[in-house]
Order: C-alpha cells, then structure tokens, then sequence
C-alpha cells in the first residue's frame, strides 16, 4: 500500500507504555469479552433485519436514517475521561502507517455519508502495549484488536500484526490495513443502528441464536472493509499483491481455519465470525463495486 507521505489521522491516541489495568493482565491472560469486534455474540434476525431493510429504504427516500436513530446508537462524543485522555501522536512507522490507515476510512466514510446527506462521527483509534481500560471494560492484548461502541473506539495492540503474520501466516501491510477497516466497519454499524439493535436483542438470546447473529454481524464489517478497499483501490494507493494480502488474511482468520489450527477440529455451532470462505466472500462482496446495498448479510445468505 502506498501510504508514505500521506495524511495521518489526529483521531489516535497513542497510550502505549502506560498501565492500562490494574493486577499486571497481560498478554497471556484471559482475555475479556469485548461487547463487538472480537468475540461476540448475536441472533435473533428479526429486528435487525427490519432495521437494515429500513436503512437502505430510507436512504433511498432522502431520509437521513442516523437522525432516526438518533439515541439508539452509542455516544457520537463520548466524554473522555483522565483515563481516556489523548497520549501523544505516534512517530514509529507502524503506528504512522494504522494512523495513516485511519485517515484514508475517515475519507471514504465521510465521503460516502456526505453523498447521502449524512454526517459520519469519526471513531478513535487507541495504540496500547499489553492491556487497555475502554469504555467497555479492561482487556488484554490477547483480546485482539477491537471496536467498543460505548466509547467509539478502536483499541489495537501493534504486537497483533506480527502475531497475525508468525502465527497466522497473514503477511503484508495490506492485511494490517484490513484489519483496521473491519473494526471501523464496526463503528459504521454502530453509527446507523445495527450494534445497538444487536446488542439489545443478545441480551434474551441462546448461545447458539446469538453465535449466528455474531456471524452476520461480522461479515458485514468485512464488507464495509471491501467497501473501503474498492475506494482506495480507485485512488492509486494499492499495489500489486494488497488484495490478496487481504483477501488471505480474512481466510486465515476464519472460524473453521483458527479452530482447525489450535484445537484440530471445528465445531460450527460455536462460530461468531464466519468461515475463512465466508469472510472472504463478503470482503469481495465490498470491495466489488463500493456498495452499501452489497452488504446486507441479514436478508440474504451468507
């Protein structure tokens, strides 16, 4: 990806270094559940379903649907507390790069609310070392990256990405800047409705309903990561290789692909992210023409 010398986003907020929990959780802890972004929950079809029909209809009326849902979503200017408060801006090459990552879906998703007569509220993004306070709770870096809508938040520990490539074998910057795109799909979710209404219907869901629901709920970020990536591919910032670096990491971060790696076999009812074809799948479904309309993974299969 050619980002060297382009914008860097002044949404980050580098707090690596500091301590971010009490009790020394590190690393190798056990990681906390992180209400979306990294193993979450979710079923029951019906509500998000009317939901997201109810988006795409209103869109096409001239309606602005985030003024519907104004209060259902999380906080558009979370207060911030001393806890929270901005560390200074990152001067590293791998924090520069997810900085200018950042940026280039603050342009896209900005560009593409605009086209609709929105507004999108920029999320955060917060570099930490080890282990992290978010408006969702504390976590670990085992945790994974991830987006908390409490506080608008994406909260990355850098040390993921060398894990994603040793461990993973998903190599290259592309494959980083996918990662960062699906939690910012997240945010995008939160901002028109569909985390709030998930998150609302899990509470009185089986494991198993709100595993399936989890799985639509995450592809559609890979889309919104595909969307983001057919906008940036039409700006000249891709080179030869960066799709199927991201194409490989979401097919190495699968459900049935992890689950094979670390315990031998796979237990389908147990997925909440998708398998490694269906997350490539709806990463291309994005990435194909640049639609919202191509991500609607609660009314078609998926």
């Amino acid at each position: 990806m050619r980002w060297r010398g382009r914008r860097q986003s002044s949404n980050v907020e580098d707090r690596r270094g500091q301590s971010g929990a009490p009790g020394g959780f590190g690393r190798s802890g056990r990681p906390m559940q992180i209400p979306i972004g990294r193993g979450v929950g979710g079923g029951g079809l019906s509500g998000i379903v009317i939901l997201v029909v109810l988006f795409f209809v209103l869109r096409a009326c001239g309606i602005d649907p985030l003024q519907i849902l104004e209060g259902g979503s999380g906080p558009a200017n979370p207060q911030v507390t001393q806890d929270e408060a901005p560390g200074s801006q990152p001067s590293d090459a791998e924090a520069q790069f997810v900085s200018v990552v950042l940026a280039e879906t603050e342009d896209v998703w900005n560009g593409i609310f605009q086209a609709e007569g929105q507004t999108y509220t920029e999320p955060r993004m917060v570099l930490f070392t080890d282990q992290v306070r978010s408006a969702c709770g504390f976590a670990s870096a085992a945790s994974g990256p991830f987006y908390c809508p409490g506080d608008s938040r994406v909260y990355i520990d850098l040390g993921f990405f060398r894990e994603l490539s040793q461990r993973f074998g998903a190599s290259g910057d592309f494959a980083q800047a996918y990662v960062i795109a699906h939690e910012v799909g997240h945010h995008v979710q939160n901002l028109i409705g569909v985390l709030p209404e998930f998150n609302r219907q899990r509470q009185t869901m089986g494991q198993a309903e709100a595993n399936r629901m989890s799985m639509r709920v995450e592809l559609q970020a890979d889309c919104f990561a595909g969307i983001w990536a057919h906008f940036t591919a039409q700006k000249g910032l891709l080179e030869d290789g960066d799709i199927e670096e991201a194409m490989n990491a979401a097919h190495q971060i699968g459900d049935d692909t992890l689950q094979r790696r670390t315990q031998g076999y796979v237990v389908p009812e147990s997925f909440n992210h998708g398998t490694s074809e269906q997350r490539a799948t709806w990463f291309a479904n994005g990435l194909r023409n640049g639609r919202l309309a191509d991500c609607d993974t609660f009314n078609n299969p998926i």
